[in-house]
């Protein structure tokens, strides 16, 4: 979902987190609100993830109404703005947010409902929400605690202003939630491995992080999109780190960081043979003016997939493969539309989704495949709109193009010749 979203909740911890509670025994002491609790925490962090605090972490109280404030700032500066704006366009033309959601007012009440902490790479230091229950408020301390000590080996800040790659920004922050999640509960068990000692694994914390989710309103109202891709740092970004933890012992992650969701979702692309997603560059667009530009990765384009299809199975199978994307928001004669190419590491594999994702119109739209279609490029029409997905090869790769303009408006958007793939 939104990049914006991701930087805004990257270092902010609230419901999500309800799993463990902090041990007890005696530290030094440090000074501020929560001392004790920063005092406890702190040596089992450094322990765990194996690297010393450069200064001491800083923790400080917000009201709600300061809260408020700084999430309003992170969502209305001006390209903040940009971000929304164009991804509340594309994924209402993906279909996978409603047109009639307000994009912004939306979630700034959905960052409000979860927040109980947050860090603030800007200010470096940890702001804890007035009135908060003692056992939430001791356990978001710890968790963002590691985010303090993550930011004090790689910029945090930097990599919040990652700017047109969602992809490589999902990975980002599934490396510091995943981290932050695990330790976190690693020092709840005293340092023992989860996955044997807690009961029921990492099954068990995903079913217990989507019920504690479920209980909040805003977000169990939110789209799926929403949802999934809030909830999908902490789980599969935990996952990822624990199978880091595992095959490079004590090696430090921050100096060799995923770059897409496909290597968060399958180990063998990250610690296998590398697998780095192909970029894609659109080039001049024809019949229409570029309005934002971004890319979705592996895990979105699954979700794509399932909105529509509503089958897990096919949309794992749809997405297998992905190897780049890149979207761009346009403005046509007859109004606003989408042109989206996906890069495959297989013609049979980027068959499969030029084939679900038809399917995916079909089930939006109930509509059939118009006349003049054929094996390579399929063409629809349905609620006002001109849809046509169209498979090739462009530099000896497989992609498929995705558009979706109001009808009467040409189609044919992206010119293959203009397009540019590399490593």
């Amino acid at each position: 979902m939104s990049a914006l979203l991701k930087r805004s909740f990257l270092l902010a911890a609230g419901p999500l987190l309800t799993l463990v509670s902090a041990c007890e025994s005696q530290r030094p002491k440090y000074e501020g609100p929560y001392a004790a609790e920063v005092a406890e925490a702190v040596p089992m962090i450094e322990k765990a993830v194996g690297l010393k605090y450069k200064t001491p972490p800083k923790v400080e109280t917000r009201s709600n109404e300061q809260v408020r404030e700084f999430v309003i700032k992170q969502l209305t500066d001006s390209l903040a703005t940009h971000d929304i704006d164009g991804q509340e366009a594309a994924y209402k033309r993906l279909g996978m947010i409603p047109d009639t959601l307000k994009l912004k007012p939306f979630l700034t009440s959905l960052l409000e409902e979860q927040i109980v902490g947050y860090y603030d790479p800007h200010t470096k230091v940890l702001y804890v929400v007035d009135g908060a229950p003692k056992d939430m408020a001791s356990m978001t301390i710890t968790h963002e605690l590691v985010h303090a000590l993550q930011d004090q080996y790689i910029s945090l800040d930097s990599v919040q202003k990652i700017r047109d790659d969602n992809d490589r920004l999902s990975a980002a922050q599934s490396v510091f939630e995943g981290q932050a999640v695990y330790e976190q509960i690693s020092i709840m068990l005293g340092g023992s491995n989860i996955a044997i000692n807690l009961p029921g694994g990492w099954d068990r914390i995903r079913e217990m992080i989507r019920e504690n989710q479920a209980s909040m309103p805003i977000f169990a109202a939110a789209p799926k999109v929403i949802q999934e891709t809030l909830i999908f740092p902490y789980l599969s970004g935990a996952e990822f780190y624990r199978n880091y933890k595992e095959r490079k012992s004590g090696s430090i992650i921050y100096k060799d960081m995923p770059v897409s969701t496909e290597q968060i979702i399958h180990p063998a692309a990250f610690f296998g043979t590398r697998d780095n997603p192909t970029r894609v560059t659109l080039g001049t667009l024809a019949n229409a003016t570029k309005v934002y530009e971004n890319d979705l990765g592996e895990f979105e384009t699954r979700l794509f997939l399932y909105q529509q299809l509503n089958d897990q199975n096919e949309a794992v199978r749809g997405a297998s493969g992905w190897d780049g994307d890149r979207y761009a928001v346009v403005n046509t004669p007859q109004g606003q539309g989408i042109v989206w190419l996906t890069v495959w590491d297989s013609p049979v594999e980027g068959g499969e989704f030029f084939h679900l994702a038809g399917q995916a119109v079909e089930a939006r739209y109930s509509t059939k495949v118009a006349s003049g279609s054929t094996e390579l490029v399929k063409k629809y029409s349905g609620g006002g709109r001109t849809i046509q997905i169209s498979t090739m090869e462009i530099q000896g790769r497989p992609v498929v193009i995705y558009a979706d303009v109001p009808a009467g408006a040409n189609p044919n958007i992206i010119n293959p010749a203009q397009v540019t793939l590399s490593q």
